[in-house]
């Protein structure tokens, strides 16, 4: 398998503006306060329990628009669109983005009052919700990863690998993903369809090429697996064996069970005929997945 082809099981990414209030009895209640953010803005919409989602590396917000039309009847939905990714414009200066990312989604929570919300969050959204979920005990209420690992070093062929023996990898994506097509080729093969791929590539190519590399540097070393068992919410993970990944069916689930293996109570959930977007190429099993762990 070839790097290219083993990086292609990720992508892109979050943002959040939204509001809290308060009231005194007997009062108006006052102007509701935006959340400002230089990492996130949120659109909400919809009305029941909340569920923030989290998109992935160079995406929008627009990737849950079919999902979110399914859903917005029954959940008050966040849509959270990270800075730098998709059109978005990013104002901070932090080099790290998913760290960062995370940190301003709890403070989200916190400030627009949600209690125990549930987390979606695709590829690079997924590691998002697992550092906020590991991180903040008690603020979330379940989670769901949608085709990402804890540890990149996995996708790469290396299940012995480290943080320090993918930092030269690192190191040379970043530079490629600066200086070449390389983001391009990822997000081309991610969805199915022909509609799906140009959407993609253009909230690609109209993302912050620095965001984007340093994202991905920071993902690849990223090991949230020792933070696993910190999370002890409902946890789904919804995944995908696409067609360049040649090993048998068995393995593959064998691989991921593993990749979860500090989460001993995570529900695995593989889902056949979809590429890395499920929420586009199997739209209606994506909205039955999300309704099924909203039961959970």
């Amino acid at each position: 398998m070839t790097t290219r082809h083993r990086f292609l099981t990720l992508s892109a990414a979050l943002a959040i503006t939204a509001c809290g209030a308060g009231m005194h009895a007997g009062s108006p209640a006052p102007a509701a306060r935006p959340f400002v953010s230089d990492e996130i803005s949120v659109v909400t919409r919809g009305s029941g329990p909340d569920v923030i989602l989290i998109h992935g590396l160079a995406g929008n917000i627009g990737v849950w628009d079919a999902s979110a039309d399914s859903l917005d009847d029954h959940y008050r939905l966040h849509l959270v669109q990270i800075r730098g990714f998709g059109g978005v414009p990013r104002t901070s200066t932090d080099s790290m983005v998913t760290a960062a990312v995370a940190r301003e989604v709890a403070r989200y929570i916190q400030e627009a009052g949600l209690t125990r919300p549930a987390l979606v969050g695709h590829s690079m959204g997924g590691t998002i919700a697992l550092m906020v979920a590991a991180r903040n005990p008690g603020l979330v209420g379940r989670v769901m990863v949608v085709d990402m690992v804890p540890f990149m070093g996995a996708m790469f062929g290396q299940p012995a690998a480290t943080v320090e023996t993918l930092r030269p990898l690192a190191d040379q994506l970043r530079a490629q993903l600066l200086t070449g097509t390389l983001l391009d080729q990822m997000i081309g093969t991610m969805a199915r369809s022909d509609t799906s791929r140009r959407k993609l590539l253009a909230y690609a190519d109209a993302s912050d090429r620095a965001t984007v590399a340093n994202a991905m540097h920071e993902l690849i070393l990223t090991d949230m697996r020792p933070e696993l068992s910190r999370i002890s919410v409902p946890l789904t993970v919804l995944y995908v064996q696409r067609a360049n990944v040649p090993m048998p069916a068995a393995q593959y689930d064998a691989m991921m069970r593993q990749a979860y293996a500090n989460a001993p109570g995570a529900t695995l959930v593989r889902i056949d005929d979809s590429n890395h977007y499920i929420q586009l190429d199997q739209p209606g099993r994506f909205v039955a997945e999300v309704e099924a762990f909203m039961r959970r």
